[in-house]
């Protein structure tokens, strides 16, 4: 008979029936073998064929040890924990501190090694103890690179080092006979399944969040080429509906379903194979892709790896893993249907563990009610509640004012001064502690008893910006628990959210070159803002409630209500005070005037070329304008910057359609990764030598990392900026 879901033969059912009953068809067992502890273990110890199991750890370990030097970043580690560096970091637990940057070379050495060995099978027990504990190590150590691939990653690993994945195409297995081919338990499968089958199902309930539902998480995201063929039949909005939120949606609340059942199981790998192999294009989220196509054959027949060895050549298949039936192991229950059938206690601990692990996850995404000063706008740190992808952000304007508490002065730190990551705007922890650190380097630079404020600006999810913390509180002492709500963070104005819709007819009101600057603040704030000399046309105007509108260097105070507006003077400071008692909504209206006139002027650069060219300009250039036309500047003639500018944009565009080819694109691609694992390779040696014989003359150590840095030929110049891009106003 065909295989059932959990990888054993269906035998007949127990009831009156001649056939296997309805749940057995379904679920691979009869729901009796739940109703008894004892029945429920023996079930957990079904004997199962290894084979998919040993190719799972086989293509992890590979991913996780191409990993290491990408997103774990061993490729630019010096770059995050130089010796000496001055920088604020973000660990979960205070006590967590980076290694010497030799030591840590060391540490990630051992996690790439522990890889290796968890996909050869070598020594596994061990590697997968070296892989696992660098790996928590460095995660705990920054909670700017959480992500929920990366904790899934762990989670993985963790449940691997449990687990007999090393009885099938091992190294192990050539010199214990006793494991190689042999027998693993049911529950070896179901954890992993169970694991992945919460990461879709918990990310498909995250998604029922109204903003998702309403389609605003994404709302660029129909305009990739990917999804090119869905706009021939769609609207680029309806795409981002039904396509990318509502095909997302469905997709997650359905995928663990049917990659369970038999039946449904090849239709679902096909959806969720085009799905990852999407993800792998859309984002940059490292193996995460990958990962997650290497655990569709948990779902599968356990023995479908020797199916594919089977059909190898015979001369092939003396080095591949075996494909005889496995042979029995005492992990197993062979008992037959006795009533306690010979059950071990490690089996009962296996089997409590499994359930417990299970309610464990089930329990954690929704966990935030305990731990609620990491609550924000969102709850808790991104990266193990599996809401990937729900909320998206948009940084309008972020500023950082320290105040001497001794003398009273005021500062501007740079945002982002002394951090490696930006990820700390939009989380209280991370901007209590970085307010801390901030308190110890600020002395050195003559700053006494530094108070530390910042105002964060952010919207989430084509909201209104707005303020994220009160820019009124010294955070360097303002209280803070991982267990209580945090008090100076302001509320997300949700009584807005309907406001979207109308922002969004709004923009599209407004012409090519006019762009806009929706701003929602609270009663007694106020928004100190300068305008630009390049945004010669800006104006305000008000939605909802009532502001003051203080024009710092005239002197003037202005009142506007819900409708009212007013022109802003370029290169000048303003202050907006919202003064009615319910939340203000106002937006800025500008115009890039610079960048407009210089798009104007490169236009009849282009126009007075084609004329040249097709005869219809009689006149001659100019000397300064004959680059134009290919040929060299006549001596002693200036170059002209617009003429400059018009050639590298030329250049540039021609550079761009030489390299669109697929051929070009595979061969960046590849060169960009060969010299990163290559400077990850000659770096760790470095660190090696320099703890195993001492480090060399600084001279030579330099001469060394650039060597290691050296990408072979010298790569073209970045263009420079063309310094019209259109920007906001700079709150």
């Amino acid at each position: 008979p065909p295989p059932s879901p959990t990888g054993t033969p269906k035998s007949p059912g127990t009831g009156t029936g001649t056939g296997p009953g309805l749940a057995r068809r379904l679920l691979g067992f009869e729901l009796r073998e739940l109703t008894r502890w004892h029945r429920f273990v023996r079930l957990l110890h079904r004997p199962q064929d290894p084979a998919a199991l040993g190719a799972f750890r086989a293509a992890f370990g590979l991913l996780m040890a191409l990993d290491v030097p990408q997103e774990r970043g061993l490729g630019h580690l010096d770059q995050r924990y130089l010796d000496g560096l001055e920088v604020c970091r973000f660990p979960l637990l205070p006590f967590l501190a980076p290694l010497p940057l030799d030591w840590m070379y060391l540490l990630y050495t051992v996690m790439f090694l522990g890889a290796l060995g968890i996909m050869l099978g070598c020594c596994y027990r061990l590697s997968c103890v070296a892989f696992l504990c660098p790996y928590w190590y460095l995660l705990l150590l920054d909670k700017t690179s959480w992500n929920n691939h990366s904790y899934l990653y762990g989670l993985l690993g963790f449940q691997l080092a449990l687990l007999g994945a090393d009885r099938y195409g091992s190294v192990d297995g050539l010199f214990r006979p006793q494991k190689r081919n042999a027998h693993v338990p049911l529950w070896n499968y179901a954890l992993l399944r169970a694991q992945v089958f919460i990461v879709y199902f918990i990310a498909g309930l995250k998604k029922l969040d109204a903003d998702w539902v309403g389609g605003f998480s994404m709302g660029t995201l129909a305009r990739h080429w990917l999804f090119a063929p869905f706009r021939l039949v769609l609207s680029e909005e309806l795409t981002s509906r039904l396509v990318v939120h509502g095909g997302g949606l469905v997709l997650d609340l359905s995928a663990g379903f049917l990659l369970f059942f038999d039946a449904t199981r090849p239709l679902a790998l096909v959806f969720v194979t085009y799905f990852h192999c999407m993800n792998s294009q859309l984002f940059s989220i490292g193996m995460f892709s990958y990962t997650m196509l290497a655990t569709n054959g948990l779902f599968c027949r356990p023995e479908w790896p020797r199916g594919l060895v089977a059909r190898c050549p015979r001369r092939l298949q003396a080095w591949l893993p075996s494909t005889e039936p496995p042979q029995p192991s005492p992990d197993c229950h062979y008992g037959g249907r006795r009533a306690r059938g010979g059950l071990r206690p490690r089996q009962h601990l296996a089997a409590a563990f499994t359930i417990l692990y299970v309610l464990e996850q089930l329990f954690l995404p929704y966990s935030h009610f305990i731990t609620q000063g990491y609550n924000n706008w969102t709850n808790g740190l991104y990266g193990y509640s599996w809401d990937m992808m729900v909320h998206s952000r948009f940084h309008q304007h972020v500023k950082i004012t320290y105040r001497d508490g001794l003398t009273g002065e005021v500062g501007y730190l740079k945002p982002g001064a002394f951090t490696q990551s930006r990820r700390w705007r939009d989380h209280a922890d991370m901007l209590k502690q970085y307010s801390a650190c901030l308190s110890r380097l600020l002395p050195r630079y003559n700053v006494s008893q530094p108070q530390i404020y910042f105002d964060v600006w952010v919207s989430i999810n084509e909201r209104f910006q707005q303020r994220l913390v009160d820019p009124r509180v010294d955070l360097v002492r303002a209280p803070w628990s991982p267990w209580t709500p945090t008090p100076w963070l302001l509320p997300l104005l949700v009584d807005l959210s309907p406001w979207r819709q109308r922002l969004q007819e709004l923009e599209a009101q407004l012409d090519g070159h006019t762009d806009t600057v929706f701003i929602a603040d609270f009663p007694g704030l106020h928004l100190e803002n300068f305008v630009s000399e390049d945004l010669g046309n800006t104006s305000l105007r008000v939605l909802k409630g009532q502001v003051l509108v203080e024009l710092v260097e005239q002197q003037q105070n202005h009142s506007l209500q819900e409708g009212q507006g007013m022109q802003l003077p370029a290169g000048q400071y303003h202050k907006v005070h919202t003064v009615s008692p319910e939340p203000s909504c106002y937006m800025y209206l500008y115009v890039n005037t610079t960048a407009m006139e210089l798009e104007q002027n490169l236009t009849r650069l282009r126009e007075l070329r084609e004329r040249v060219r097709n005869g219809t300009e009689q006149a001659p250039l100019p000397p300064e304008l004959r680059p134009l036309l290919g040929e060299p500047l006549p001596a002693g003639a200036p170059l002209d910057p617009l003429v400059s500018l018009f050639l590298r944009r030329e250049q540039r565009q021609q550079r761009r359609e030489r390299d669109s080819s697929p051929a070009q694109r595979l061969r960046r691609f590849l060169r960009r990764k060969f010299f990163l694992f290559r400077r990850s390779a000659l770096m760790t040696m470095i660190a090696l030598r320099n703890l195993a014989l001492g480090r060399p003359a600084p001279e030579r150590l330099a001469q060394e990392v650039a060597f290691a840095s050296w990408r072979g030929e010298e790569e073209e110049a970045r263009p420079e900026s063309d310094g019209g891009a259109p920007r906001g106003p700079e709150l």
